[in-house]
């Protein structure tokens, strides 16, 4: 199975690089599962409803969420309605939408996409290994289901680490997000695990981590309030990773980084 997963989507300028490119790397890469984190996609905070709507007509199969699932206010109405939006599954008991998502293939295959988010430096959430580990008691993969991506939304590279450790060899894909900003430790564990501590963010890097430099540079500066952060809007790059599984054990086999326009180095997976 190829798999293509995009880090957080970030304002206007991430979102129409997304929409603009998504169709042309399927098919240049074969991919049989996009997906795409956009919880920063909405003026940098959070996500509306039409705009997940565009990019599942881009070509998106999965949204994944985090921290700001919840800043545009409309989509906790809508979330129950969109089965492929999930948010983080380490949320409180009777949280509206669903932490994981089980996907058909058109040839028949399934793959299961599971968001979960860190504790460290973070918002008090309940134990994402433990929500996770319960999960995956109920799905073996390479038995049950082909594939298991898990997009673990946290701050601390060691947090996303220890997780990808943790489950090693019992999912196809662990890659971290909320950073955005692309590492480069992408590898295969030892028990056949894609790993990379965080895929990056689709917006534009001539920027605070998406957001537009002076405004956010200067609550650094003056360490005072200053006007509200808005996310930059010029030349975005789309990062993510590329992840091909054997379907017979649903282990990875390749993993490469995915980085196309705007101002970082471009790159991208031989096709074959």
């Amino acid at each position: 199975m190829r798999i293509l997963f995009l880090g957080d989507v970030v304002g206007r300028a991430g979102r129409d690089l997304v929409e603009a490119r998504l169709a042309a790397l399927r098919e240049r890469l074969r991919i049989d599962l996009a997906i795409v984190n956009a919880e920063n996609a909405s003026h940098g905070f959070g996500l509306a409803p039409a705009m997940a709507d565009s990019l599942f007509a881009a070509g998106t199969d999965v949204i994944t969420l985090g921290n700001h699932a919840w800043d545009r206010k409309e989509l906790i109405g809508h979330i129950s309605q969109a089965p492929r939006i999930i948010r983080p599954i380490n949320f409180p008991p009777g949280t509206p939408g669903a932490g994981s998502v089980l996907v058909t293939l058109a040839d028949g295959r399934r793959a299961m996409v599971i968001n979960a988010m860190g504790r460290l430096f973070m918002d008090a959430l309940d134990d994402p290994f433990r929500a996770v580990g319960e999960l995956l008691s109920r799905h073996r993969l390479g038995v049950t289901v082909g594939a298991i991506v898990v997009d673990i939304h946290a701050e601390a590279t060691s947090e996303k680490m220890a997780f990808g450790h943790h489950f090693d060899g019992r999912v196809s894909l662990v890659v971290g997000t909320h950073t955005h900003t692309p590492t480069a430790d992408h590898r295969i564990l030892k028990g056949g695990t894609a790993f990379q501590s965080d895929a990056g963010m689709c917006g534009d890097y001539d920027s605070v981590i998406g957001m537009a430099k002076v405004p956010a540079v200067a609550r650094f500066v003056r360490k005072m309030p200053t006007e509200r952060l808005g996310p930059a809007e010029g030349d975005a790059t789309l990062c993510g990773l590329f992840v091909e599984t054997d379907d017979r054990t649903g282990h990875a086999m390749r993993v490469a980084p995915v980085r196309l326009g705007g101002r970082l180095s471009e790159t991208l997976p031989d096709a074959a």
